[in-house]
């Protein structure tokens, strides 16, 4: 009797241990590593559907650029990071490193459908773009006119009311490629970097986030800066006077791309949505709600929404991109020199 119980007792935990275990494989977590800017907007858009569909639960991880690089490199032996979305030189840099795994673009329906800028943006499918950006000024046309990017260095009107981004995130290469043609230099950017010293006194802050940049501007302690056209809306609902610039030596451009960490092991649910994320149904939607512009050609929007994006061939195509492998190869030489003169 006492065997019979045993064997029915040992059963029981047989059959609860099984269901255990197959709960634990059911429970699907992706951890994703994103900018912080419109998280709210992302969640209604894209998070919650996608989380509906895979039957998963999706990890959002916040920060700058430098913060989440450093968060995947410290992480490299046992990644954190299942899939990061990033700016196209920082996932060169990743890659350069053996921190990422090469794409199977095969798993990716939508691929084809993409702007061939986007397929493979920092070679060896190593990452592909979700997003192109036009960068340019945001200023209070009540207050000032921008008729170049220099002005944002020589004008007067500016002095002690202009912010600039710090050379280490997304917008500060591509300000400073702008400022640097503006001064007609062309390749060597330390003129550039030490006139930005020479005038550091006047300006009030080097940001690192747009929503840092967007507070100083609502309050009026800003009122003209550089800035990426996916913060617009920041901007452009609010009650002050600001304005877009289009200044004479053009937009500076930009792509914000996708890639997955060496090694994860969760690399099936990280395709599953990356997939999701570059279907036309999915970059129309994040596109309607004026979040990021689309790098899947196929979508259509209406003029209005396309005014709020950086949307359609003859737009790309007309942006100053600064190649990914040029930002690499000059960065170090940068981040020194405007340490030690604009950092002061």
């Amino acid at each position: 009797m006492k065997k019979a119980l045993s064997l029915a007792a040992m059963t029981v935990v047989m059959a609860s241990t099984a269901l255990t275990t197959g709960a634990i494989a059911a429970d699907k977590t992706l951890t994703i590593s994103v900018y912080s800017f419109a998280q709210d907007a992302y969640k209604k858009a894209l998070y919650d559907p996608f989380e509906e569909i895979c039957g998963c639960d999706l990890v959002i991880e916040t920060g700058n650029s430098v913060e989440r690089m450093a968060k995947i490199e410290a992480n490299a032996a046992k990644p954190v990071i299942d899939m990061a979305v990033i700016s196209s030189h920082d996932a060169l840099a990743l890659a350069q490193k053996g921190l990422l795994a090469k794409l199977d673009t095969s798993k990716l329906s939508s691929f084809d459908k993409l702007y061939d800028a986007a397929k493979d943006p920092v070679g060896d499918n190593m990452a592909v773009g979700y997003t192109f950006y036009a960068s340019s000024i945001v200023y209070r046309k009540d207050l000032i006119s921008i008729d170049s990017w220099g002005d944002l260095l020589t004008n007067e009107k500016l002095a002690n009311n202009v912010a600039l981004p710090n050379i280490t995130g997304t917008q500060g290469p591509l300000t400073l490629m702008m400022l640097n043609k503006a001064n007609g230099q062309n390749g060597d950017y330390a003129k550039t970097i030490s006139d930005i010293g020479a005038a550091a006194d006047k300006i009030v802050t080097f940001y690192s986030r747009s929503s840092e940049l967007a507070q100083l501007m609502n309050q009026e302690e800003v009122i003209a800066a550089p800035v990426g056209r996916f913060a617009w809306s920041r901007f452009k609902s609010s009650p002050l006077d600001f304005a877009w610039a289009n200044p004479k030596e053009g937009q500076a451009g930009g792509m914000n791309v996708m890639v997955m960490t060496k090694g994860n092991g969760n690399e099936e649910l990280a395709y599953q949505f990356m997939d999701y994320w570059l279907s036309t149904d999915v970059q129309t939607r994040v596109a309607e709600a004026m979040i990021d512009s689309p790098a899947n050609k196929d979508v259509k929007v209406s003029d209005e929404v396309a005014e709020n994006l950086t949307y359609g061939a003859d737009l790309i195509n007309s942006l100053n991109i600064m190649p990914p492998a040029d930002i690499i190869a000059q960065r170090e030489a940068w981040v020194e020199q405007w340490n030690t003169e604009v950092i002061k």
